[in-house]
């Protein structure tokens, strides 16, 4: 499976961005889907993620209330949806997928990695 994200830019704090995540090369409906993110220096941090189904989604308590994740089966697209961003939101986001099962807060659980795309925001 090959993740390419993309929507990443400059923004100021306030406002709102949407990450897009296309998957190739797989059931796109068989994979759990997930964002993390990255700032320089410190551990990857869990953003959000999603089921198969879109039934269910889980949202990392340093963006809850911020940020929703959604899926498109149809087009092979998870998307972030982020608002009132803040300086401390920025990182370089990745996208990351599994067909495993497992917890869906841990990297370790991932098998597929996106590039990353990165976010910056201005005070």
């Amino acid at each position: 499976v090959q993740l390419q994200a993309s929507g990443g830019g400059l923004v100021q704090a306030g406002d709102s961005l949407r990450l897009s995540c296309i998957a190739s090369g797989g059931t796109f409906s068989m994979l759990v889907m997930a964002w993390f993110r990255q700032a320089p220096g410190k551990e990857r941090e869990f953003v959000a993620a999603i089921l198969r189904s879109g039934s269910g989604a889980y949202i990392g308590d340093s963006v809850k209330g911020r940020v929703t994740i959604s899926r498109d089966n149809a087009k092979n697209t998870v998307f972030l949806h982020m608002n009132s961003l803040k300086p401390e939101d920025m990182a370089l986001y990745y996208c990351a997928a599994t067909s495993r099962t497992g917890s869906v807060y841990y990297s370790s659980s991932y098998d597929f990695w996106g590039q990353g795309t990165l976010v910056t925001v201005s005070s």
